[in-house]
């Protein structure tokens, strides 16, 4: 972001804060149980809106649809791989397909669980909490005969040799946002505002836009298995969408395009579709199955 940024500025005068997170300090917690509403992004937010620090970079699949009051989104840079990736042990180039049956799949993410379950329901899916690294390392030690993260979180780590297999969309869809960064600043603040918007990707911001209107019109965060991809092409905006039973028995898919311009409205027609098709009763089941997760301060 500050090589990004030096593009535009000459010299910036650019100073890196690292905060720690609820998310990043619950390492071995399931996420759901930490609550929906910003576990990565609260703390890094309050320094933002406290003048702490004059602009915030989230990965986007974090940000709340409802961002805290004062702040707004100013860039969406060009989006990293938006897909998941299926990694193995050290000099393993598994598949999902490859897999043994009763093999041992971690992942910290409903989303990829019910989808590994609808794939294949041989398998056992089960909790892998932890940093990238953490995980990695404890694929490699035998906790898990294969785990899946984010490709663009590899990616970015220098990790992409690991990957076995991408998990090929829209057959198998990421989270809304995932693969994006997020700028965020305070909406009072002209001047970092001005110069955060210096990173933004037209394309990015339309295709993000999408998947958080629907993600925003379902009600649902990250107790609920929702994926959604949106894609930009020239002229043209198409998202795809799906709700998914915890065990992955039920899914409800569906697709919309439409242009850019209309990129929220085109991702509120495809939630509207989905609950239309069965994903009203497949929330209603999900919702009914998980407790309420405490909201965090």
């Amino acid at each position: 972001m500050r090589s990004q940024l030096a593009t535009h500025e000459p010299d910036p005068d650019i100073e890196i804060v690292t905060i720690r997170t609820t998310g990043d300090r619950a390492g071995d917690t399931p996420i759901p149980s930490l609550g929906d509403r910003g576990v990565f992004t609260k703390e890094i937010d309050h320094a933002l809106l406290n003048g702490e620090v004059d602009l915030a970079v989230h990965s986007l699949k974090d940000v709340p649809t409802e961002i805290a009051a004062g702040l707004r989104i100013v860039a969406v840079p060009p989006r990293e791989d938006p897909r998941d990736a299926l990694v193995g042990r050290q000099g393993t180039r598994i598949t999902l397909a490859s897999l043994p049956a009763g093999s041992r799949v971690g992942t910290s993410s409903l989303r990829r669980r019910a989808l590994a379950h609808a794939w294949r329901p041989d398998l056992q899916i089960v909790e892998a909490r932890g940093n990238v690294d953490t995980r990695l390392r404890r694929v490699d030690a035998g906790d898990y005969d294969a785990i899946i993260l984010a490709a663009a979180g590899l990616r970015r780590l220098g990790h992409a040799a690991r990957i076995g297999e991408y998990l090929e969309t829209p057959s198998w869809l990421p989270a809304p946002g995932q693969g994006a960064i997020a700028v965020l600043a305070r909406d009072d603040d002209g001047l970092f505002s001005r110069l955060g918007a210096l990173l933004d990707d037209p394309g990015a911001r339309a295709a993000v836009a999408a998947e958080r209107a629907l993600l925003h019109e379902l009600e649902a965060g990250c107790q609920v298995p929702v994926g959604a991809l949106s894609l930009p092409y020239p002229g043209g905006l198409r998202i795809w969408g799906l709700i998914a039973s915890p065990d992955g028995r039920r899914v409800v898919r569906g697709d919309r395009t439409g242009v850019p311009a209309n990129a929220a409205t085109l991702g509120i027609e495809l939630a509207r579709m989905l609950l239309a098709r069965g994903g009203d009763s497949v929330l209603e089941e999900v919702r009914a199955l998980t407790p309420p997760a405490p909201d965090h301060p």
